[in-house]
C-alpha cells in the first residue's frame, strides 16, 4: 500500500488550521500538524509517524514509516473540556462541528445529552459495530459528556432492528439516568432536530439549536473519542468507517465491511485495497452515505468527516429529459446534477420538497422523516418536459413521490440507486 499520508487543512466547520511543522520535519504518531487559531477551529495530529513531504496552505502530506506502531504522543491538557479542544474532535456523523463549542455553556438546571446511533444511512454500519463491540467506552463517552454539560439526562437513540447492540448496552448500563430511545427504521431518523423529536417530544424550528430544547446531540462515534481523550489522552488521529460496494473478493453477502481505527490521510485508494480493492468497472465512489455522501476521488484522503466509502454500480443511459426533485434531507441540487450528467440526462426542472427550507445557505426539512405531500411538486416537473424525476427524497417523501409520479407515467430514479445496487439492496420507492 502507499505510505503517503495527507491532511487537509479544513476538516471541519469553522477556520483551517495553521500548520506547525515544516517540509522535512519527523513526525510521531500523535503530533500536532496543524492547530486552531482564532475563532472556531480544530487541531490536526498525525496519524502516523514518518516525515513531511509538503506543507502548503490548504495541506500537509507525510510520506509514512513503513514499520507503525499503536503509541501515540499524548495529549497535554488537564480539564475534560480542555482535552477534547486539543483532541481537534469534531462532529463524526458527517457535520464536522467542533464538538467543545458545543459544550462550551453548561446546563444551569437539567439539560439533556443525547447520543445519535441511528446510523442513519443505508449502507452504513460501522457505528453499529463498535456499539456491539465496545458498548462500555460509548457509555463512558456519554458519561464524560454529561458532567461537562452538568446534564441530568443521557439519551442513546438508535434505530428498533439494531437489537444486538441495543443488548450490549443494557446489559452493562447500571446509571439510572441514562436511557435507551428506540427508532423505527426510516430515513432521515438521524437528522438532529429528528432526534430530538423522537427522543424529547420536542420539535424545534429549522433556525433553532439543540440547546434550546436543553440538548446537546453527538455522534456515537465522537462520544467514543470524547472517552480516548479524556481518559487514554488520545488525539482525533483514526476513524471508523463503512466500505462498500464493488469490492474483490467478496461474495454477495459481504459487500459491505467496516474497519474501526483507520489512520486519518490514508488514501482512499489504499482504503479500498484494504477491503480487497475495487472489482472492475464503476460508477462512481461516494465518500460518505448514499444520500449525502459527495464524489470522491482515489487520490483523495480520509478525512474526520469520513464515514463511508462506496464504490457504486456503473450508470446505465437514462432519460432525454429529467426533473430533479431536491429534498433537504438527501442529495443537494450540485450532487443531483452530477447524478443526471452520469444519466446523460438534460435537466429540463428543478422542484424543492416544500419542507425544505432555505438556511444560511442550505436547505433544512422543517419536520424530517414527516412528509406532507409531493403532488404539486411532481406536476410541475411533468409540465416542465420531464420525460423521468431524479429524485433525492427521505422514506416518507419517496413514497408520496410514488403515490403520483407513476400515473403520470413518469418513471422514478433515486440518488442512492446505484450505491444500493452495488450491494444488492432494496432500492427507495414506495416502502411500507
Amino acid at each position: 500500500m502507499n505510505n503517503i499520508f495527507e491532511f487537509p487543512l479544513k476538516q471541519h466547520i469553522g477556520n483551517k488550521a495553521a500548520a506547525c511543522v515544516v517540509k522535512g520535519d519527523v513526525i510521531h504518531r500523535g503530533q500536532p500538524l496543524a492547530l486552531q487559531g482564532d475563532g472556531l477551529g480544530c487541531n490536526i495530529f498525525s496519524s502516523v509517524s514518518g516525515r513531511v513531504m509538503e506543507v502548503t496552505d490548504e495541506t500537509i502530506v507525510l510520506e509514512a514509516d513503513k514499520e507503525q506502531g499503536k503509541e501515540y504522543v499524548p495529549l497535554k491538557s488537564k480539564t475534560p473540556i480542555e482535552l477534547i479542544k486539543e483532541a481537534g474532535i469534531v462532529g463524526l456523523g458527517g457535520a464536522g462541528f467542533p464538538t467543545y463549542a458545543k459544550f462550551s455553556k453548561p446546563f444551569e438546571t437539567g439539560g439533556n445529552v443525547i447520543i445519535n446511533a441511528a446510523e442513519c444511512e443505508p449502507i452504513l454500519s460501522h457505528n453499529i459495530r463498535r456499539i456491539e463491540e465496545k458498548p462500555e467506552q460509548l457509555l463512558r463517552g456519554l458519561e464524560i459528556a454529561m458532567e461537562i454539560a452538568n446534564a441530568k439526562s443521557g439519551y442513546i437513540a438508535i434505530k428498533e432492528y439494531h437489537s444486538k447492540a441495543i443488548e450490549a448496552i443494557t446489559k452493562i448500563n447500571d446509571n439510572p439516568n441514562i436511557k435507551i430511545t428506540t427508532l423505527e427504521d426510516i430515513y432521515p431518523m438521524g437528522e438532529e432536530r429528528a432526534v430530538i423529536r423522537e427522543v424529547l417530544g420536542k420539535l424545534l424550528p429549522v433556525t433553532a439549536l439543540p440547546l434550546e430544547a436543553e440538548a446537546i446531540v453527538i455522534n456515537a462515534e465522537t462520544a467514543c473519542r470524547i472517552q480516548e481523550a479524556v481518559e487514554l489522552k488520545k488525539p482525533l488521529i483514526d476513524k471508523d468507517m463503512t466500505v462498500a460496494g464493488k469490492l474483490n473478493g467478496c461474495d454477495e453477502e459481504a459487500k459491505i465491511l467496516t474497519f474501526l481505527d483507520v489512520p486519518l490521510g490514508k488514501r482512499v485508494e489504499d482504503v479500498f485495497k484494504m477491503a480487497g480493492g475495487l472489482s472492475g468497472d464503476y460508477g462512481e465512489l461516494i465518500m460518505g452515505g448514499p444520500f449525502t455522501g459527495k464524489r470522491t476521488s482515489l487520490e483523495s484522503p480520509v478525512l474526520k468527516t469520513t464515514g463511508g466509502l462506496i464504490a457504486s454500480e456503473c450508470f446505465f443511459k437514462g432519460p432525454e429529459k429529467i426533473g430533479l426533485l431536491v429534498c433537504a434531507c438527501g442529495a443537494d441540487k450540485t450532487r443531483m446534477e452530477q447524478l443526471a450528467q452520469s444519466l446523460g440526462s438534460e435537466v429540463v426542472g428543478v422542484e424543492y420538497c416544500k419542507q425544505a427550507i432555505e438556511v444560511k445557505g442550505a436547505r433544512k426539512c422543517e419536520n424530517p422523516g414527516r412528509c406532507p405531500g409531493q403532488v404539486a411538486k411532481v406536476m410541475n416537473l411533468k409540465k416542465a418536459g420531464a420525460q423521468a424525476l431524479l429524485i433525492s427524497n427521505c422514506t416518507d417523501c419517496s413514497n408520496t413521490v410514488m403515490s403520483c409520479a407513476p400515473q403520470l407515467k413518469l418513471p422514478v430514479y433515486h440518488c442512492t440507486d446505484q450505491a444500493l445496487r452495488s450491494v444488492n439492496h432494496k432500492l427507495i420507492r414506495k416502502i411500507k
